[in-house]
């Protein structure tokens, strides 16, 4: 029997899964559920935005499996809707967010928003196959500004990342504006 269990251990099995190596367990972009209605949002004639804070440790928990919070980072949730014919071109509109106080947050790619995740997890070794899986699924929740935004695709959504002015943990901001220029015309959304 023993000789039996060995061999079913060691032995080929076609059923097998492979589990993917990850750092941390994030939550498919396609399974995002929609933004809340709560959302804050503006009317700019030719595109609409919607935004919202992911304020809470358990909502970048539910995605990430990761305290973005404590990494100095306040990912904040956008939709742009296209409301007109022509195509519009994004790769000039900048997002700028600052609190109450008027300190300025630091923008991040998603790329240096996962180094500050990994420096505040004192994540420091790790298999480098595993990193890039992590890379691949935290990146696609990156809000792509590089391409134009077409009617065809009516809505594009994703995530900005903004690290806080003293790059300390993440709790409770007020007053938190987010300017947007490059675009028809200025827009600013306030939260909280």
């Amino acid at each position: 029997m023993v000789v039996t269990l060995l061999g079913l251990a060691c032995g080929k099995s076609e059923k097998r899964a492979v589990p993917t190596l990850t750092l941390f367990k994030v939550k498919p972009f396609a399974d995002l559920p929609p933004l809340s209605n709560s959302a804050q949002s503006i009317d700019l004639g030719s595109l609409s935005l919607r935004a919202a804070p992911l304020l809470t440790d358990e909502e970048s928990q539910e995605l990430f499996e990761a305290n973005l919070q404590l990494a100095g980072l306040l990912p904040i949730r956008v939709e742009i809707i296209h409301n007109s014919g022509a195509p519009i071109d994004l790769a000039k509109v900048n997002f700028r967010m600052k609190d109450a106080t008027g300190a300025e947050w630091k923008s991040l790619s998603a790329r240096k928003a996962l180094s500050r995740i990994l420096k505040a997890n004192d994540v420091y070794a790790y298999n480098p196959t595993a990193r890039k899986t992590f890379e691949k699924e935290f990146g696609a929740y990156e809000l792509n500004l590089k391409q134009p935004l077409t009617r065809s695709e009516r809505r594009r959504g994703g995530f900005l990342f903004f690290q806080s002015p003293t790059k300390d943990a993440v709790t409770s901001p007020h007053g938190l504006t987010l300017s947007i220029d490059g675009l028809s015309q200025p827009a600013t959304l306030t939260f909280n």
